[in-house]
């Protein structure tokens, strides 16, 4: 079966003039060209489009798709495999937010009574559920089934006093980080004192604290983009800054 651009359009409900930006990125080419100048489209190409769209429904941007895809080792079944298990785990954290928020109406309409501590587990639950589908096979594979699955635990132990101590420490370990990267000395005083709340942020998560963890995990930082992007977004470099404090903090440059 092949289709021009409208027709796939219509069966996609992608629309036409998006078929025809995926043409001009190189993303996603037509089969051929008609002899009246229309871009016609075949199997593989209506394959590849749901491809495109099962990354871009998980989030990723155009050019990482079109890196992904077009990679010597892309392997089309595997891709499937992850997706579904990507979507399985969108779909486990919707349901545990469904239930909360039919739980929390219950409990306004007076039908149930609601403790402060399950009002935000759904919350906390799909917390857990997106680090695991983000970071889990990575997290794992450092520190082991049992430490990832201990500080899953003390999320899930968390009191909301916990919560908003915790988020607040962050929002203040970021914005002493980025006046600290502006001086520019990752051993000076403020780059230190963003170190040691790095510590502090760390404890409400992991079940044990070590100067090693805490270096390999600032290095990680650094090796991994998806780590980089989460600190590089408030500055350009600050993931770098913030490891190379930490292996100060710790002591371990050496080490890592």
């Amino acid at each position: 079966m092949e289709y021009t651009v409208q027709k796939l359009a219509s069966i996609s409900g992608v629309s036409a003039r998006t078929l025809r930006y995926y043409d001009e990125l190189d993303l996603l080419k037509p089969k051929r060209i008609s002899s009246s100048g229309y871009r016609i489209y075949g199997k593989a190409e209506v394959d590849l489009l749901q491809q495109i769209l099962f990354y871009r429904e998980l989030g990723i941007s155009l050019s990482e798709i079109k890196e992904i895809l077009h990679s010597p080792g892309f392997d089309a079944k595997a891709a499937l495999q992850e997706h579904l298990l990507s979507l399985n785990a969108k779909k486990a954290r919707l349901d545990t937010l469904i239930k909360n928020v039919e739980k929390t109406l219950q409990s306004v309409k007076g039908e149930s009574i609601m403790t402060d501590k399950e009002k935000f587990e759904g919350f906390k639950q799909d917390l857990i559920d997106e680090n695991e589908e983000k970071y889990g096979k990575e997290i794992r594979e450092k520190y082991g089934k049992e430490a990832v699955e201990r500080s899953y635990k003390k999320i899930k132990d968390m009191t909301q006093e916990d919560h908003e101590r915790v988020k607040a420490l962050g929002d203040r370990l970021i914005k002493t980080l980025v006046e600290a990267m502006q001086e520019g000395d990752p051993a000076g005083e403020k780059a230190q004192e963003a170190a040691d709340m790095h510590r502090q942020w760390l404890s409400f998560y992991w079940d044990n604290y070590s100067k090693e963890a805490h270096a390999a995990l600032a290095q990680m930082y650094v090796d991994d983009e998806r780590f980089t992007a989460y600190y590089d977004v408030h500055a350009k470099g600050l993931a770098r800054f913030l490891r190379d404090a930490v292996l100060i903090y710790t002591g371990t440059a050496k080490k890592v």
